[in-house]
């Protein structure tokens, strides 16, 4: 471990003590590093390192704050890491695997919490899908939202930021011209409607299943269109990089 993990690693400790609770104002750089046992120069690294990492917030003329910690700001990373693997097939196979695995069980929880509210925020973005099915970009951004408020009836917000990070918006864009392409909207977009039919029988098995569904065909249909090029791994073929089967 490197002096300055090791000094962030010191003021994270604090942060998780309580001694640094969420909005406190931490001591001044000289005194932080007093404290800490940190030259000047290894606290001002730690506390970059921090704030990029949206624990620590550096105000201009104020001073260093511990940030609110809620999972949206400290996850809200993983979006950003998500858009970067986008050229890698293979890691955009498991992301796929990961959605698979989380979000047709958020789904069936969601089905016990929503409320009508919820369902009317749910059916609103299942209509302004079905009237945009042509136009791609519209279509992304009403399926994000569909999911989002899916998950949102939860009100786990650690699940959610964890499976919109998962679910970038530039991946879905390119599965959704690929649908339109393929002359495949409809059969998605019905899925997209069995599961809001099921949320609104309050049904958590069938919710289940209808997302289970709905994210197991997007995978099948990102492997069909990824290619075929790359070895078979755990019994499974997965896609390599083949540019003229991946989605533009």
């Amino acid at each position: 471990m490197s002096l300055t993990d090791k000094a962030i690693g010191q003021i994270r400790e604090l942060i998780r003590t309580g001694a640094l609770p969420p909005g406190s104002k931490l001591p001044p750089e000289p005194e932080l590093a007093g404290q800490l046992g940190l030259s000047r120069n290894l606290a001002r690294e730690a506390v970059k390192a921090l704030a990029v990492a949206r624990v620590l917030e550096v105000r201009r003329g104020d001073g260093t704050y511990v940030t609110s910690l809620q999972p949206s700001l400290l996850l809200e990373g993983l979006g950003g890491a998500v858009e970067l693997l986008q050229s890698d097939s293979g890691a955009l196979l498991d992301l796929m695997e990961v959605r698979r695995l989380l979000e047709p069980l958020a789904t069936a929880l969601a089905a016990t919490r929503i409320t009508e509210e919820g369902l009317a925020e749910v059916k609103r973005h299942l209509d302004a899908m079905r009237d945009a099915r042509d136009d791609v970009e519209r279509l992304n951004s009403h399926d994000a939202a569909f999911h989002r408020a899916v998950v949102s009836a939860t009100g786990n917000e650690s699940l959610l930021t964890l499976l919109e990070g998962i679910s970038g918006r530039t991946i879905r864009a390119r599965i959704w011209r690929g649908l339109v392409d393929d002359q495949a909207a409809g059969r998605t977009l019905a899925e997209h409607e069995a599961i809001y039919t099921a949320l609104y029988a309050r049904d958590s098995p069938l919710s289940q299943a209808a997302a289970l569904l709905h994210v197991s065909n997007t995978e099948q249909w990102l492997r069909r269109h990824l290619g075929s090029a790359a070895p078979e791994r755990d019994g499974i073929r997965t896609p390599g990089h083949d540019a003229g089967h991946t989605v533009s």
